[in-house]
């Protein structure tokens, strides 16, 4: 079976100041474009069976910029739906909610989303991980995501078997490459965050 690698998005404007971004469909920075070309050399050598992208702008470019080719776009790989906290920064938040945590809070509902549960988000991760052992089953190569910082976090948690509010021990730069494989059949982080 081969590996699975995950890339988070080059910079957005929102990213770079903490503000969640869900469905708000943001255009890379600069800096985020060049983050992304930067990992080319980090997936060229690579075969892919799979090649799976959100289906939001940032993500496609990404994987345009990182070389990557024959993708599909999937709406499992969305990122976590903030609901009302669209565009707000969690330091914004804990002004109203000083406890207020992501992963055991969830979010509340906005005008046009309703926002997910850290569950339902972990339902999405874990039918994007059945469509992806099933290509590394059927076809010899590693799959690839391109998507965004919760939504893999989540993914990485479901991966090694943990709740989907695990995810909030795994901290996901933009513009990187981490990499989930086994040792002695066990699922296993074997890279993170990774930059040319």
């Amino acid at each position: 079976m081969g590996d699975l690698l995950l890339v988070r998005h080059g910079e957005t404007e929102w990213s770079a100041t903490g503000r969640h971004t869900s469905f708000t469909d943001l255009p890379l920075t600069p800096h985020g474009e060049g983050q992304a070309k930067s990992l080319a050399p980090l997936l060229s050598a690579r075969t892919f069976s799979l090649v799976l992208t959100s289906p939001l702008a940032r993500a496609v470019r990404t994987a345009e910029l990182a070389g990557l080719i024959g993708t599909v776009t999937d709406a499992d790989l969305h990122e976590w739906d903030y609901g009302g906290y669209e565009g707000i920064s969690t330091a914004e938040i804990r002004r109203t909610r000083p406890d207020w945590d992501l992963w055991h809070d969830g979010v509340v509902p906005g005008p046009q989303h309703r926002g997910e549960s850290p569950a339902e988000v972990g339902e999405r991760a874990d039918r994007v991980l059945s469509r992806a052992d099933a290509a590394m089953t059927r076809h010899d190569g590693d799959v690839v995501l391109v998507a965004h910082a919760h939504f893999l976090r989540v993914l990485t948690a479901r991966r090694l078997g943990l709740s989907p509010a695990e995810g909030r021990l795994f901290q996901l730069g933009t513009g990187t490459v981490s990499r989930l494989s086994t040792e002695h059949g066990r699922p296993v982080i074997a890279e993170w965050n990774a930059r040319p």
